[in-house]
This record gives structure tokens, sequence and C-alpha cells, in this order.
């Protein structure tokens, strides 16, 4: 059987749940800004990302399933809480923050900058599916958090390389 299935070609794919969507819908945006949220995870190469990567999977499977259908597993408080524990843990690794830190630093730390801004555009694609009742603010709530795991583990990464966080200094202000 070939990989092409010719049904996209008029510009529509299939949800889960049945039937067809326009590939440019707010649906189908959220599921690709999600898609490329998990493949700038895997950029990170880091095996411990697996469970965040295999969960970024049920988001897609979730947000590409209309509400009404209970064929997939849906994201819930278990998952935000586990995203929680992972936050608290890497973070209380890290300095207190005393500013707004520059993205970049070691290589795995801008990968993971690049991978949580990302995490922040499905966000607001996600926000357009929550308005229209397309999804769960479960999903919201859980991208949400993975944005600020991903912020805490980017700082977390340089700290390991030796790395300091470097501070943003609005322009005309002395930076000392």
């Amino acid at each position: 059987m070939p990989l092409y299935t010719r049904t996209g070609d008029d510009g529509t794919t299939g949800t889960f749940g049945g039937g067809r969507v326009e590939k440019n819908s707010a649906r189908m945006h959220a599921v690709g800004n999600v898609d490329e949220l998990n493949a700038a995870i895997g950029i990170v190469q880091d095996e411990t990302l697996t469970p965040i990567q295999s969960l970024l999977f049920d988001v897609g499977a979730d947000i590409a399933t209309p509400n009404e259908h209970d064929t997939v597993r849906r994201i819930d408080t278990t998952d935000i809480a586990f995203l929680e524990k992972w936050i608290d843990d890497a973070d209380g690794q890290n300095e207190r923050l005393a500013a707004f830190v520059l993205p970049g630093g070691c290589t795995a730390s801008a990968r993971l900058h690049l991978a949580r801004t990302i995490c922040r555009r499905a966000e607001r694609s996600i926000i357009t599916l929550v308005q229209e009742d397309g999804c769960s603010k479960e999903i919201l709530i859980f991208i949400n958090r993975l944005s600020d795991l991903l912020f805490a583990l980017a700082r977390l990464a340089n700290k390991q390389e030796g790395i300091k966080d470097i501070p943003w200094t609005p322009r005309g202000k002395d930076p000392t």
C-alpha cells in the first residue's frame, strides 16, 4: 500500500472522529503546530524528553478528534500534574530568576528555547479551538505548562554546561 492516499488532494483531511475538515482550518493549524513542536523537541536529542513527545502525539490526536467522539485518549489533569512536577524538579535546580533572560547559551538550551517558542505558537492556535469549543481547556493548560517546562529545562541545560543566564537589558540602560 503506498504512503499517499490521494484523499487529501482536495485540501481536506480526515479527523479521528470521522468526517473531513479543511487542512487550513483552526483545528488543523493547531495539529500542525503541535506536530512541529514535537519535531523541535526531537532536535534537542535528549531521550529524557521521549515521554513529552509521546504525550504530544496524544495532544495531536485529542485536538484532531471532535469533542463528541471518545475514540482517543484525552489530555487530563494527571498529564498537567506530570508536567508540573517536572517543572518543579527542573526549576528547583535553577537559580531564582531576577530578570528576563535571553534565549540561547549551549546548543541544548538554544534548541529548548526554540521548542518553547513553537510551543507558544501552538498555544495561540489552541486558544482559537478552545474559544470555538473545539477542544478541552486541559489541552490549553497542558501546552502552557509545557512551555514553562521547556524554559526551565533550557535554563537547566545552560547551568549544567556552566553557562550563566544572559539577562535582558532594555536599550538605553546600563547592564551593570
